[in-house]
């Protein structure tokens, strides 16, 4: 009895943390620094955005619906990690169509412990076919800080290493409610770190690193070549980001336009930053905000964002940002599709487009490097 009090307690502070910071979006800091634009928060949540899924999208979404998930922002994070997502969507989509659901073969897949900020992590390394030495890609999945793993993002990384050649570094970072921030933050740089002191334990080439990420897994990425150009570590030769956590603003077009939106809505982000930061003073943190960040001398950058994806503004306010700063950038919006499409190559053709425009720059900054160490 005692300790489903105590259960419930920690779920009504989670609950009053969010609910802390939707008030506080739209207003200003007590040091006067702003958390969110000064519009106000709607009142009223849109019916439905005006873009609809292309086809393929549709029947990830239609099986996802009929998975019968429990809206996230009404779960604990134990109960929220044990809902539908949308990789079991797929799976179920290929099974009902009768095509096999075994992932897209690489060369090879090896789990292994790495050093994080605090101690060793969990990293799975999936490496193509191929002698190598290959250049490395360090991963970082999405799920807010708070949910996921890298089995849910299997087949992004997959894609990833065959389409870059490269070998992949999926980093399984401490996450919230247990780890808050910057604890995520904190893995990631570490994570970089080793990959840059271990490349040739992986089969990769220390000279020749990438960062890259989804979602929350985005925003470490890029805040990995941040801290790298901060602590005069050796940056990273190219990052992808792909639709990025980059802002805090719950009032940008996208928010509005995508407020229903599947899987990610404009309400499950609260619930993700109420449990991964202390404070909602923190969602203005330039780790957080991106936008807000010093982004210059960073390297040059893919951005893939999702029309029908709340967080589509701010990745490409980001784009435009990074661009501003003096960063080469290619960015590229892909219509009639959700947020964690990227990974869905098996059942949406956008998807497919996605990964051949991320493996095409990654490989055009891996073979820049390669021809200058020659």
């Amino acid at each position: 009895m005692i300790r489903g009090i105590f259960q419930n307690a920690r779920v009504i502070c989670a609950a009053l943390l969010a609910l802390s910071f939707l008030l506080v979006a739209g207003c200003e800091s007590s040091q006067g620094t702003p958390v969110a634009e000064s519009r106000p928060v709607a009142e009223t949540t849109p019916a439905s955005s005006e873009a609809r899924p292309d086809a393929d999208m549709k029947s990830v979404l239609d099986q996802l619906a009929a998975m019968a998930g429990k809206p996230i922002e009404t779960l604990t994070p134990d109960e929220a990690r044990k809902q539908p997502t949308p990789a079991d969507a797929v799976k179920a989509l290929l099974e009902k169509q009768g095509k096999s659901t075994a992932p897209e073969p690489v060369g090879k897949v090896e789990e292994r412990m790495i050093a994080g900020a605090t101690g060793q992590i969990p990293a799975r390394v999936y490496t193509p076919d191929g002698k190598g030495p290959f250049p490395v890609i360090v991963y970082f999945h999405g799920g807010g800080w708070v949910i996921a793993t890298n089995d849910t993002y299997d087949s992004s990384a997959r894609a990833l290493t065959n389409a870059a050649q490269a070998v992949l570094l999926s980093v399984e970072y401490r996450k919230g409610p247990e780890s808050k921030f910057p604890a995520a933050h904190d893995d990631a740089f570490a994570a970089y770190k080793w990959a840059l002191a271990n490349a040739k334990s992986i089969n990769g080439d220390a000279n020749n690193i990438a960062v890259a990420g989804e979602s929350a897994g985005g925003n470490l990425a890029a805040n990995v070549s941040i801290m790298a150009r901060d602590n005069k570590v050796k940056m990273p030769v190219h990052q992808l980001l792909i639709y990025p956590v980059a802002n805090n603003d719950l009032n940008a077009p996208s928010m509005i336009e995508n407020a229903n939106a599947k899987p990610l809505n404009r309400a499950m982000l609260p619930w993700f930053m109420g449990h991964y930061l202390k404070d909602p003073s923190e969602s203005s943190n330039p780790m957080i905000s991106l936008v807000r960040a010093d982004l210059k001398g960073l390297p040059a950058t893919t951005v893939i964002t999702a029309q029908i994806d709340p967080l589509q503004s701010e990745g490409q306010m980001l784009a435009e940002k990074l661009r501003g700063a003096g960063v080469q950038v290619e960015s590229r919006n892909y219509d009639g599709v959700t947020h964690e499409f990227f990974g869905m190559g098996a059942v949406v053709s956008k998807a497919k487009q996605a990964v051949a425009q991320a493996g095409m720059s990654l490989r055009t900054a891996f073979s820049v490097i390669a021809l200058a160490s020659r």
